[in-house]
């Protein structure tokens, strides 16, 4: 590939010359302007690796032509010889400042022009290689962190697998309260990153039924007190499974499967958190579980209509809810009931795609907030 020269000068002349003697040996093409305005026009629109720009010029000089170009993307290592008769020792020390690589001598004919051409051109391609390299080695490194980010998503994945396989009843659960989750997250005005990573995380919540004996999990009716001492601790449990790993993810995971179960007003369990104690995640996937778990039709209760549902919520902020998380979740309502029926489409289309088998072939266990009294029936 041949090194991209920019020559500005104001004589044709003496570009004309410049074009030919840096071309000569076949190494590199050459784009000359008598205007440096132009010039600079031209550079932000692509990439040179070599400029050789005159120090006395009409409309801008070759220090301002320099202080400029180094301000252009990808352009502060590009190496620039100012091309001038005026050799002082205060011309120098401003192009210098400004971003010179070196000066050559405005005597076309000389060696020292010669020899310091040559130089620059290959220090010019030197540059180039280092620049080309080091863009490889990025788009290296950024396809790593995008693996190593989808086998942090497979983690995810496969532990929440093995929380539904536990189960018989509907698999959608988990998906369904990560998609609530997001709604909640981006209307909180939560980081893009955060949204993101709670909306995956989600479908931890429940990990550590995992312990929970199947005779209680699986219990078609009321829990006894003692069952739903059992059945609490999968709270704790979660946690205790995801704790002190170094995946992000997996630690908002931990905290999601903690706090998932305390309450605004301090009421909840394992830790009788309150108010902005309970991590944010777990605040917004609170609304998204218990919300979901009302709406569900379970072996032993029929689904609660989500208009009721929501009236639960709001009659529970401020109690059992973040109301900031609740008033989020209701204020993209139309999407909730798209969600619930089973039709809304998401942006992370990838990642609920490795999230079908779960659906497909797992189930989702009865809830804790299930062993509420009975819902109000339909009108």
């Amino acid at each position: 590939m041949l090194t991209q020269a920019l020559l500005v000068d104001d004589s044709r002349s003496v570009l004309n010359f410049l074009k030919r003697h840096i071309e000569a040996e076949g190494l590199v093409e050459a784009t000359t302007f008598l205007d440096p305005v132009e010039a600079l026009a031209r550079a932000r629109e692509r990439v040179f690796d070599l400029v050789l720009v005159d120090y006395e010029m009409p409309h801008m000089d070759g220090i301002s032509f320099i202080r400029a170009f180094r301000t252009l993307p990808g352009c502060a290592d590009i190496p620039i010889a100012m091309i001038t008769s005026r050799q002082t020792d205060d011309v120098k020390m401003e192009a210098l400042q400004v971003g010179a690589t070196d000066f050559l001598p405005k005597q076309p004919q000389s060696l020292e022009m010669t020899v310091r051409l040559r130089n620059l051109v290959r220090l010019g391609a030197a540059v180039r290689k280092q620049n080309d390299r080091a863009a490889d080695l990025a788009s290296a490194v950024a396809a790593a962190t995008r693996k190593l980010g989808e086998r942090e998503e497979e983690i995810i994945l496969r532990l929440a697998l093995a929380v539904e396989y536990r189960d018989n009843d509907t698999g959608e659960h988990t998906l369904r309260v990560a998609r609530y989750s997001r709604i909640i997250a981006e209307q909180l005005g939560l980081p893009p990153r955060l949204c993101r990573d709670i909306y995956l995380a989600a479908p931890l919540h429940d990990v550590g039924k995992v312990a929970i004996p199947d005779h209680v999990l699986l219990k078609p009716g009321k829990l006894t007190d003692d069952e739903m001492a059992v059945i609490r601790t999968h709270a704790t449990i979660g946690e205790k499974i995801l704790a002190d790993s170094s995946c992000e993810l997996i630690q908002l995971g931990a905290q999601i499967a903690a706090g998932h179960h305390e309450r605004w007003d301090g009421a909840g369990y394992p830790n009788g958190l309150q108010a902005d104690a309970i991590p944010v995640a777990a605040r917004v996937v609170a609304v998204a579980d218990v919300f979901d778990a009302l709406t569900t039709r379970r072996p032993y209760k029929e689904p609660m209509p989500l208009d009721v549902a929501r009236d639960y919520l709001v009659e529970n902020q401020g109690r059992q809810f973040d109301p900031a998380c609740v008033g989020a979740f209701l204020s993209r309502w139309d999407e909730v009931v798209e969600i619930a029926a089973g039709q809304q489409a998401t942006p992370y289309q990838k990642t609920e795609a490795r999230l079908a088998p779960i659906i497909e072939c797992a189930a989702e266990s009865p809830a804790v907030e299930d062993r509420l009294p009975e819902p109000v029936p339909a009108a």
